[in-house]
């Protein structure tokens, strides 16, 4: 069992990375769907598809490289199960000068954080891409 389900989708993409997969798997949900809808509409992934293996679905993410270097040099994990971190539209600054992008969990799903400012609400800070 899981602990930290978003946790373990982004050490699996990292861990991916650094052996310079083209593909990683992970188990199906819908949170991780959504996390990984934002990082495919922000050129953080190629995509990602639903298979069904030995009658579990999962997500088969494919990684992007630029010449050779992953498209995402660092990925951190701000809100954990045992430390949740909530911010307020206030509150959301740009990362390294508008180069990186945090992935929030609002009322009205998962997003960046400028699109948190453009629609003017806050949530739960669940990552950091640079």
């Amino acid at each position: 069992m899981i602990t930290d389900p978003i946790g373990d989708l982004l050490t699996r993409i990292r861990n991916g990375q650094l052996r310079r997969k083209a593909k990683v798997s992970s188990p199906n949900s819908r949170l991780r769907t959504r996390l990984l809808d934002v990082l495919q509409s922000e050129g953080y992934i190629r995509g990602y598809a639903e298979v069904e293996t030995k009658g579990h679905k999962e997500l088969e993410i494919e990684l992007k490289y630029h010449e050779g270097e992953p498209a995402i040099r660092e990925l951190k994990r701000v809100s954990t199960p045992g430390r949740r971190v909530y911010s307020s539209v206030s509150d959301l600054k740009p990362h390294r000068q508008g180069l990186g992008v945090s992935i929030i969990s609002t009322p009205q799903g998962v997003m960046t954080d400028t699109s948190a400012k453009e629609k003017n609400v806050g949530g739960e800070v669940l990552c950091q891409v640079f």
